[in-house]
Order: C-alpha cells, then sequence, then structure tokens
C-alpha cells in the first residue's frame, strides 16, 4: 500500500493531483478509516466480526431477507451464513420466523437487541470519527466535505466515458 508519507516507489506514476495518484491516497485513507471503525466496533460489550456485523446491517435495511438471499448479499457460502446466522441467534441478536406466503422459507430479522447493538456500534463509530475530526483544522474539515460530497454526486452520475 502506498503510504502518504513515504518516498514513492509504489505511488502512482503521473500528475500528483492525478485520478491514480489521488486514488492511492484515498485507498489509504479508508484502509484508516476501515481500521478506526473497526476498533470502535469492538469496543462494545459485544465483539462481533466483520462479517456479523455486515449481516446485521442487511436484515436492518432489508428486514425479512432469507439465508439464501443474506448469503449472496455477503457473498459467502450458505453453510457459513447459517453458521453466521446461529452464531447471531445464540447471542439475541437475530430471529427466525417463518415467511407469511411461503411456508418453507424462513424469514431472518434482527431483535430488539440487535437493533440496539447497531444502533450502539453506529455512535462509538461517529464518536471515534468526530474525535479524528477535531483535530483537524476547520477548514480542512470543510475541504473534506466538499470533496466527499463531490466524490458521491460523481458515483452516482458518472460522466460519459470515451471509448477507446
Amino acid at each position: 500500500m502506498t503510504h502518504l508519507g513515504a518516498s514513492g516507489d509504489d505511488r502512482a506514476k503521473g500528475p500528483v493531483g492525478g485520478p491514480e495518484a489521488v486514488a492511492l491516497e484515498i485507498a489509504e485513507a479508508v484502509e484508516s478509516l476501515t481500521a478506526l471503525w473497526s476498533l470502535a466496533a469492538q469496543g462494545g460489550p459485544l465483539r462481533l466480526s466483520l462479517h456479523q456485523l455486515r449481516a446485521l446491517r442487511a436484515l436492518e435495511a432489508d428486514p425479512g431477507l432469507n439465508l439464501t438471499t443474506l448469503a449472496e448479499r455477503l457473498e459467502i457460502g450458505l453453510p457459513t451464513a447459517s453458521r453466521l446466522c446461529d452464531r447471531l441467534e445464540a447471542a439475541g441478536l437475530l430471529e427466525r420466523g417463518p415467511h407469511p406466503l411461503r411456508r418453507r422459507e424462513v424469514q431472518l430479522g434482527l431483535t430488539a437487541q440487535g437493533r440496539h447493538v447497531l444502533g450502539d456500534v453506529a455512535r462509538r463509530r461517529a464518536r471515534a470519527l468526530a474525535d479524528v475530526l477535531a483535530g483537524m483544522d476547520p477548514l480542512e474539515r470543510m475541504a473534506l466535505r466538499r470533496g466527499l460530497r463531490a466524490f458521491l454526486a460523481s458515483r452516482d452520475d458518472p460522466p460519459e466515458q470515451k471509448p477507446e
């Protein structure tokens, strides 16, 4: 991985502000953010794995998923998803129930405790990020905010690519 302060052997060739160079810097920042969020997620009474958190988030976003759909969303195998759900159910974070229209299908959903845990993780992550942002100059913080908004706008409405 490129280091922002490194001598540059592994940096992308091209202009300092070019898309490839900036992409490497952003990738490093994302790794740092991921580590920060992971540490914040581990700070609560329950230590959840990344897969467990992703499963809970998927069920928060789309309650009533079945096991097959959850496995597809998490890009894991069905047996792995089943064991994952077994552990979440044993911890009281997930519940299984019959589908109202398809008798043979089981729906997955968050328990009240599961929703509480996700809220707690979100609050700890936001606090950890706010602590880092508080150490930034206010103008840099606003520039980061503008840059992130522009990034999201570009992602949502990418410019047309010219054929090569």
